[in-house]
């Protein structure tokens, strides 16, 4: 399995504020596999994603990538996992203010090898719609044009394993069935793994997938 939560929990504050984000969560998923995660608006999604991501650590459990332990890893370990391994898509799109579209995966060059090829960039960019916004800045972007340039930067590192929340959420029907299936494609071709916080149950025959959490439960649907 590329990635495991064995155990994993997840708590906040103590006696009268003491909340339970995440239950007991045991979930895995391989290579070649998009997974979707649905639920209500604060019941633990994010939360899992982010510990996932190893953005958090849990209150308890394990958290394996790619066979190892990373649970117990310095801050400095797990950011070198999470540079290497993990692209994340964010609600909030993690563009440069001053930097122009086509520059914005200019600076990825900078730190971190074995992106993609100048052709399979230019391919995604004509696939998701942005040939004629590369020299734009981000504030002359439209809210879905910044989503879907922030989604193509996650992708651009070659992750081994993609995490997205709510990546379709200022997009229109047509754009957001576009953005999953790109998202499919990239874990289908290159054996990736995909998870997807997601509110649009349009979309979620493109997944292998769908797990369901409810009050920091996580059960399979």
């Amino acid at each position: 399995m590329i990635l495991e939560l064995k155990q994993v929990r997840k708590s906040f504050g103590k006696d009268q504020t003491y909340v339970e984000a995440l239950k007991p969560v045991d979930f895995s998923i391989d290579k070649g596999k998009l997974v979707a995660i649905v639920g209500p608006s604060g019941s633990g999604k994010s939360t899992l994603l982010t510990i996932a991501g190893l953005l958090q650590g849990p209150t308890e459990g394990q958290v394996i990538v790619n066979g190892k332990d990373v649970s117990k890893f310095s801050e400095k370990e797990r950011s070198k996992v999470r540079l290497n391994e993990i692209g994340f898509i964010l609600q909030a799109s993690n563009l440069v203010p001053f930097l122009k579209v086509k520059d914005q995966f200019k600076l990825l060059d900078k730190v971190k090898k074995d992106h993609m090829s100048k052709s399979e960039l230019e391919k995604e960019i004509e696939q998701i719609g942005l040939s004629k916004v590369l020299n734009q800045f981000p504030n002359e972007l439209s809210g879905g044009q910044r989503q879907r340039v922030a989604i193509l930067k996650a992708l651009y590192t070659n992750p081994s394993i993609i995490l997205a929340d709510e990546p379709t959420a200022s997009l229109d029907g047509e754009k957001a069935i576009e953005v999953i299936k790109l998202l499919r494609d990239e874990v289908k071709t290159k054996d990736k793994a995909g998870i997807v916080v997601t509110h649009d149950h349009r979309l979620l025959d493109y997944f292998d997938e769908i797990y369901e959490m409810n009050d920091g439960q996580l059960t399979r649907k």
